[in-house]
């Protein structure tokens, strides 16, 4: 299924995970505190997957991945104040692998966008949804679910 809710910007979310089964996370640099798990915008016909590797890419650097699953339904939050008609955004999320070496994680990205990043960490399922921010914590919740057999 492709739809996407109406009134919501299409958007990827990627929870990579390392040969541990911790899941990377980043402080944001715009809001104090936030931790989050890297997103970003799908383009104008692009396909989500291609989305959720370049956003990966583009925000810590890393392209040493493999796709392992995905949230087979779009999830939506809503941003504290609507913007450009939008209410919030709607995003497939995937699991990601990750099959490089650590010093591949790069927070200033591949240099093709600002910076979002200031630190990095990996972490449990409870601490990435401790420390995302409210507005997100049901998404967040959402999708350790569904990705719980791949935690074990």
């Amino acid at each position: 299924m492709d739809y996407t809710p109406q009134g919501y910007r299409r958007n990827v979310g990627v929870c990579l995970i390392n040969p541990s089964k911790k899941i990377f996370a980043a402080s944001r640099l715009d809001i104090n505190s936030a931790w989050q798990m890297p997103q970003g915008g799908i383009d104008e016909g692009e396909d989500p997957r291609s989305a959720a590797i370049r956003e990966l890419r583009e925000d810590t650097g890393v392209s040493s991945v493999e796709i392992v699953a995905e949230v087979p339904y779009w999830l939506t939050y809503d941003w504290p104040k609507v913007k450009e008609n939008l209410k919030g955004q709607a995003q497939k999320w995937f699991l990601l692998k990750f099959t490089g070496k650590e010093e591949e994680i790069n927070l200033l990205g591949d240099g093709t966008v600002k910076a979002e990043f200031g630190e990095w960490s990996w972490m449990s399922p409870e601490q990435v949804v401790e420390l995302v921010v409210d507005s997100k914590k049901p998404v967040y919740k959402e999708v350790m679910t569904v990705f719980a057999p791949y935690f074990q």
